[in-house]
């Protein structure tokens, strides 16, 4: 007989505004196999900002989700775009704390539940289980992610301090915390060394849902068009910025190394449309790089797989943080072209993994030399792809293995 687990997490479909859902719809999916059930304690839809009603249909139909009011202190709370700052302590949807306790305390006697796992990065998430792990004594496993500070740049300072004062509390608490990358990782056992020792520190990373490849097929035949680079997803001016690349496509087809008949770039849902755009005119790279809405997640997969070679922004200002996408792509199997940290968890993952030109992301003179011979291999059908027998770790069915077993361990 399965034991069971209170899941709580802030995002949870139809919220469609963070990608931290689709963990918590894994884990949900998919840790009955290994001995959980999970029962989801998320917010009332009210307090997303963005929502997708269609979404709802990808949460399984055993899993039992209940919703506690809550309120989003920006948008509900505020008077002439300003609200108190000691209402979003220590976020904007703090007010979702005290009844989001109250249903975790029926759900756990209900359900007689026998661990509890929040996730972040909304920290009332945290602290709706650590109330429940203190109320009742129940075992509790904090899924940070991402380290904290990762989200807490430019917001209010009485915000920052409450975050920290949290951190700690839930590194003190927590019987596990769980992290996605070994970097995060590192990063938090420098601060807390307490936790480190106690070995209540680990990792479990992200990865990619295998059902949702079944049926994107084989790409099709290069003969008679030009190849064709896609980056997917949002882009940033700082970690994350085209503008290097951009830089050494100029040169290259300054050069004639490339043109529009040989090759063509798609930035799908890159956002800052207006700065690329004008950088894009300026270089005089219009017929070769073209700046794409957003589309469905379906088809942003049959895209990729469709590509000939995938483009990866992913600076040393983000080498603690993996994006989900590079699960996507690794699982996809098109070479990769990856403006990186040299020595950062998306670096090393990449190297793993194999299947990746790797190149400094601001390092022009870099990027000019290891495109030319990326589009060669290409061309030549020479390029590497990455080894399914390590990507195959990273499915999320093996993530909530990994899960299951901590909750094991935990409950012992």
């Amino acid at each position: 007989m399965n034991k069971t687990v209170i899941m709580t997490g802030f995002h949870f479909p139809p919220s469609a505004l963070s990608s931290g859902h689709l963990r918590l719809l894994a884990f949900t999916k998919y840790l009955p196999e290994f001995g959980w059930d999970p029962v989801v304690l998320s917010a009332t839809p009210g307090a997303y900002e963005l929502t997708d009603p269609a979404s709802v249909r990808s949460i399984p139909e055993k899993c039992s989700v209940y919703r506690a009011f809550a309120l989003d202190a920006k948008r509900h709370l505020a008077v002439m775009g300003k609200y108190p700052p000691i209402l979003a302590l220590p976020d904007r949807w703090a007010s979702w704390w005290p009844a989001a306790v109250w249903n975790g305390l029926r759900l756990i006697k209900r359900h007689r539940a026998q661990a509890i796992w929040s996730t972040f990065p909304i920290m009332t998430s945290h602290c709706v289980a650590y109330t429940l792990h203190r109320l009742t004594g129940i075992p509790w496993i904090a899924d940070f992610r991402d380290p904290v500070a990762s989200s807490t740049a430019g917001k209010h300072p009485m915000a920052v301090r409450s975050q920290s004062r949290w951190e700690r509390r839930v590194l003190s608490h927590a019987a596990r915390s769980v992290f996605t990358t070994p970097g995060a990782m590192q990063w938090c056992a420098e601060l807390y060394p307490e936790a480190c020792r106690a070995g209540r520190l680990t990792v479990i990373a992200n990865g990619y849902d295998e059902e949702v490849f079944a049926d994107l097929g084989r790409p099709p035949p290069r003969t008679g068009r030009p190849l064709v680079l896609l980056h997917s997803g949002l882009l940033y001016p700082e970690g994350r910025n085209p503008g290097p690349f951009f830089a050494a496509l100029a040169r290259l087809r300054d050069l004639g190394s490339v043109t529009p008949e040989i090759l063509q770039v798609v930035l799908r849902a890159s956002g800052s449309v207006a700065a690329y755009t004008r950088e894009i005119q300026r270089l005089g790279l219009g017929e070769m790089v073209s700046l794409l809405p957003p589309i469905g997640n379906h088809e942003a997969l049959l895209e990729q797989a469709a590509a000939d070679g995938l483009l990866l922004f992913q600076g040393s200002k983000f080498d603690l943080q993996i994006p989900a996408k590079v699960y996507e792509y690794l699982r996809i199997g098109q070479p990769i072209f990856a403006l990186v940290g040299a020595n950062g968890d998306t670096a090393t993952l990449l190297r793993d993994s194999g299947g990746a030109e790797l190149v400094a992301a601001d390092d022009v003179d870099a990027i000019t030399t290891g495109l030319s011979g990326f589009l060669r291999a290409l061309t030549e059908g020479t390029a590497p792809t990455p080894r399914s027998a390590v990507v195959a770790h990273y499915s999320r069915r093996a993530g909530s293995e990994l899960l299951a077993s901590l909750l094991d361990q935990v409950c012992t």
